[in-house]
Formats: C-alpha cells, structure tokens, sequence
C-alpha cells in the first residue's frame, strides 16, 4: 500500500511538472540529461563520455531512456522524461526503504507511515524527484543503508552486510556525501555485530569501497589524476576559486546558513516536530539512525566552511538562491525525528497522532501552493530565466537555417539545450568533450576546422578557433549576436569564405 500510493504521488507529481514545462529549469538538471545523452550521441559516444566530476550512476540510469530502441527514439530526452523516469523511481525506493526502516526502528505501523508521509508530501521532496537531479537516487541509496544497518543489528545477517555495502557502493557512485557515510557505517556494523566482527567489517568495507575505488580509478584512466575530481579545471573548487562566500573559513556561519536552508526546505512546522521527536526517538534508543541521517548534514557543514561549496538563500546575504536544495539532505533526518514522537504515545493515541503531525506539516503548504513558495523550485526558476531566453531566441534563429547533419563547432555545457530543443542530434556538434580532434580543430583550423555553423559564449575555445581561423584566411561571419540581461553574449558565425575543403563543401 505504501509503494502504490508513493507511485501515485510520484506520477502526478512528474506530470504537473512536465505539463508546465519545468523539468529541465536547473541548468544541473539540463547537464546531468545531456551527459547521460552524448553517451549514446556523440562524435565519440562511450564509457568515457561520462566525464570526471560528476559521479555516473544517475547518468547511467537514464541511459535506457534517452534513447529508446523503439519508437520516437530521442521522444524522451527532447523532452526531459529521459531523467524524470530514474529520478520517480528512486523517490519509490527511497519512501519504502524509509516505512521499512522506520517500522524496524520503532516497531510502530503508526509511526513509520508518519515517517515517509513527513519526508514524500514535502513539496520540494516532489519537484526534485521529478527533474534528472540526483538527489532522489542519494535518498534511496542512503534509506537504503539505513535500512539494512538496523535489519543487521537484529538479525545479524549476511544479507543485511551485503546490502548495506550495495546501498553505501551506490551512495558513493551518487554523491559525494556518500563517500563521508562509509567509515561511520563500517564502524556501527562492527560494534552491532555479535559475533564474526572482523568479517563483517572486511564484507561491508570490501563492498562499500568499490564506488571510490573505482571512481579513483576512472579519473586516472581519463586524465592521470585520480583526483580530477577533486581538483582539476572542472571541479567545484576550481570553479569557485579563492571567491568569499558567507560560510568560508566560518563553523558558525556555515552552521547558521545550513540550518536556515533546511529550514526552508523543511517547511515551519516540521524542524519543530522533529526537535520533540527526536528526544522521543533517543528515548526509543535510535541513536544509530539519527547519527547516519544527520551525516550528510554535517558533510555539507563542513564542505561550506573548507571546500568552496557555498549555500546563497534569499532571506540571507547576498540574498540570492544557489545551492539551496542542499537543506534537504536532513529531511529524512527530521521525517525520521518527527515519527519518533507517535512511537512514543500511548498505543490508543499513534494514529491520531500521526495523523495530527502530518496534517500539521502539510497545512503551510497547502495554504500557500504557489510553486514560487517552495526554495527549490524558485531557485531553478530565478536562476534559469536568462538560461532560458537565450536558448530560446538561438534556437528560433537557427530552426529555418540549420541544415541538420551540416555541423556545428560549440561549447558542451549550456548550449546543448539549444540542440536538444531543436532535435539536433549531438553527434552533429563538435566540442571539447570530442577530445583530441576538438584540440587539432582549434590549434589547426586550416586543416581539422571543417563545419559550416560556430555557436559559441563569448571566451570560449570554439571563439578561439574562429579568431585563429580568420588569421589563416577562413572566413566565419557573425550571423547574430544574441544578448540576454544576466547573462554572456551568444555569437552565431556561419562560413562564408576562406579555403573550402571537399568535406566542408559536402556538408
């Protein structure tokens, strides 16, 4: 029954949000489907199209979507469903793991469905489960872990040690929160083992550390440096640089920021709830539970005060939105919390009680459904205004002229939503992820630089590759510069002139 209706939520939750065209408002939502795309449909489609920041488990759950064996083979990705389907599905395994768990912990039907009504009606829960974001699939790895720990502690089974190193394996191949969970988990299944201490430890360690292992690894093979990730040019530290932020070198300040985005993720009365039930809960002894879904929490606290990763909310300075959906890593914390306090009533009372707890969660965001009301999706809306006009007006000014197949020289990023709102295959554009033949195109142009369209920002290297061509005799003329408030300038060329090889004149 719970599964059902949290596939009904999840359902009607996607279509509301696909109906107003709101899958693909974060521009990480747009990337993380494109990413999964050019694995698929690229001048050089593979493994290693995944890329060396961003961990690939989500991008490898969209992959049967955004290109279909039958059908209208690009349907889903054109229109965004190819990451709202793994991100639903997640959502589903994260509410059943959090029931299962939470009927283990405190023995109460009553308080478990308290718990995964508290964390699936949460409207900014529903929005991030609906977009490919890869939120949804941490809760389901992280409920997952939860579960599986506490089935361990009471039937020290091996069963139990393999899933949780599966759910932690996944965890690690979804977020990098994931990683901070496994020393803490393999210490608890250590101490909660009765007997074979040692081989639990090895069994869970063994399987948990293959994600980072391999992660390690696939950074090597692409670049050299097991930590590219970490530090190389695309990494968050390199992108956010030496730039001050509230929260920089300051535990309190990230501290206050961190609470204050969990807050509005939250909701007003939820925090409150959790703060009785979680004396309820430890009175309950789930110390355990609280501690691992307080973790990604503290992860983010930490990672705001030493690892450039800052939160910007707008009831605070500079009164802004980034990063705000962070907040909700301690929801399953607080949904948790809140259930403890129905565990602890009399039996007569629980299910008035839970009842109570979720009408009182859930009334603030009826009485104010604006969509507007609810961090997350405000933030994707704000922050993707300009996003959106730009592609908007380069993909109107491209539709009658670009002849597909023809070519396009381009950046991978943001641009590509003008491809895929155009239905433009990505293995027609040329960018820096095509790897050394992008590099001979730039340096070379005379001899590698063949395609008729140069869609670029202004900087980047497919505008290095124009200037160096002009020097060389080949002719790009600027078609259109496309200038959006907020936003860098978008350059269309299109050859015109210079020496003209027999692929150039081909395509």
């Amino acid at each position: 029954m719970v599964l059902g209706a949290l596939a009904l939520l999840s359902a009607a939750a996607i279509a509301v949000f696909y109906a107003n065209g709101w899958l693909l408002y974060y521009g990480d939502a747009e990337a993380h489907l494109n990413i999964a795309r050019r694995m698929v449909d690229s001048r050089t489609p593979g493994y290693d199209q995944v890329g060396t920041v961003w961990l690939p488990l989500p991008h490898w759950l969209m992959l049967p979507f955004v290109r279909l064996p039958f059908g209208k083979v690009d349907a889903l990705w054109l229109n965004g469903m190819a990451g709202a389907i793994p991100a639903g599905l997640a959502f589903l395994v994260a509410g059943t793991f959090l029931y299962l768990a939470a009927h283990r912990i405190f023995d109460c039907t009553y308080a478990a469905v308290a718990a995964t009504a508290l964390f699936a009606l949460n409207p900014n829960v529903l929005y991030l489960q609906s977009i490919p974001m890869t939120e949804s699939l941490f809760w389901a790895c992280l409920l997952g872990l939860l579960y599986f720990t506490v089935r361990f502690r009471d039937t020290q089974g091996w069963g139990a040690v393999i899933g949780a190193g599966i759910a932690a394996c996944a965890a690690t191949l979804t977020r990098y929160e994931g990683w901070f969970l496994l020393p803490f988990a393999a210490v608890y299944l250590t101490i909660a083992a009765r007997r074979n201490r040692m081989r639990v430890a090895l069994l869970f360690t063994f399987l948990a550390a293959l994600g980072p292992l391999f992660w390690l690894g696939h950074n090597w093979w692409l670049t050299m440096d097991p930590l590219a990730f970490y530090r190389g040019p695309y990494s968050a530290g390199a992108i956010q640089g030496n730039t001050a932020y509230p929260g920089k070198n300051d535990w309190r300040q990230a501290f206050f920021y961190y609470r204050t985005a969990a807050q509005l993720c939250a909701g007003p009365c939820l925090p409150w709830i959790a703060l009785a039930g979680a004396v309820a809960a430890l009175f309950r002894r789930a110390f355990w539970p609280l501690v691992l879904l307080a973790l990604p929490g503290v992860f983010y606290v930490w990672s705001m005060h030493s690892s450039g990763t800052p939160i910007f909310l707008p009831t605070l300075p500079p009164f802004s939105y980034y990063n705000s959906r962070y907040g909700l890593a301690v929801l399953p914390l607080l949904a948790l919390a809140g259930a403890g306090l129905v565990s602890v009533a009399p039996r007569p009372l629980r299910g008035a009680l839970a009842l109570l707890a979720i009408l009182a969660v859930v009334i603030p965001w009826m009485a104010r459904p604006q969509p507007g009301n609810w961090v997350t999706w405000e933030e994707s809306r704000v922050n993707s205004v300009a996003r959106r006009e730009w592609t908007r007006q380069t993909a109107d000014y491209l539709r009658p002229r670009y002849v597909r197949g023809s070519g396009i020289l381009t950046g991978f990023g943001d641009l590509t939503a003008v491809y895929r709102t155009l239905g433009i295959p990505l293995k027609d554009t040329f960018t820096p992820d095509n790897g050394l033949a992008f590099v001979a195109a730039v340096s070379r142009p005379e001899l590698f630089l063949h395609e008729p369209w140069v869609i670029t920002m202004g900087g980047a290297a497919a505008q290095t590759a124009v200037n160096r061509a002009a020097r060389l005799g080949i002719v790009y003329s600027l078609e259109k510069s496309i200038v959006v408030k907020d936003a860098p300038v978008i350059e269309i060329y299109r050859r015109t002139g210079g020496p003209f090889t027999a692929e150039t004149l081909r395509r």
